[in-house]
């Protein structure tokens, strides 16, 4: 089966988070991985004087996907930070690109997950997860959260990302708390949990 991860990342946070997931899935048997990127909307002005320009160095190797591509997976990961407690813009941008595919229900039965970042403890973890939720679910998607089977997301001896809804990351207000061990494995438990669905579906 084959599953995309398709992510935006700003600072790079969401990235690594993305080589994660993608690294779980790699583990189940069958799983054929891709990892792409959304196209950056903001204007290069703004990306120098913010420093996501150079940011964007770190992961400029992956491709970056076209809407129409989705149809060819079985199962996507989508990952971004919040803004504002929504889904990142790049990200809403793309899948408001997507009208094609939902007119022709290409993507019904398909599963869907989605991981993000935020910089604060309660500045959207699971409300931008579930906005991005509302588009899946508009698609027809099967929706794959991040069971509590990931013993990772009960800890309460550290400050940590993730909820049943998926895998995320506490940036820090300056942006300089990067992934913890701790939330990457909680990626890679998503990751891994949605292509062990994926082939459940493909055996049938």
């Amino acid at each position: 089966m084959k599953i995309l991860v398709l992510f935006y990342s700003a600072y790079g946070h969401v990235y690594q988070m993305a080589e994660a997931v993608a690294e779980g899935a790699r583990q189940v048997a069958g799983a054929e991985v891709t990892i792409k990127q959304v196209p950056e909307t903001l204007p290069q002005e703004v990306l120098e004087n913010t420093g996501i320009a150079q940011a964007h160095k770190a992961f400029a190797h992956i491709p970056v996907a076209r809407p129409e591509e989705l149809a060819d997976y079985d199962a996507i990961l989508f990952g971004a930070p919040t803004r504002y407690g929504m889904i990142a813009s790049q990200m809403k941008a793309f899948m408001d690109g997507t009208g094609a595919l939902w007119a022709k229900r290409a993507l019904v039965n398909k599963i869907g997950s989605v991981f993000t970042s935020t910089a604060t403890q309660h500045g959207g973890q699971e409300a931008t997860i579930l906005s991005m939720h509302t588009v899946l679910l508009n698609h027809g998607m099967l929706i794959a959260g991040l069971p509590y089977s990931f013993d990772g997301q009960s800890r309460m001896d550290e400050i940590t990302g993730c909820s049943p809804y998926g895998a995320s990351t506490i940036a820090g207000g300056d942006g300089s708390r990067y992934p913890s061990k701790n939330e990457l494995d909680g990626a890679r438990f998503q990751g891994k949990h949605v292509a062990q669905l994926a082939k459940k579906l493909a055996d049938q």
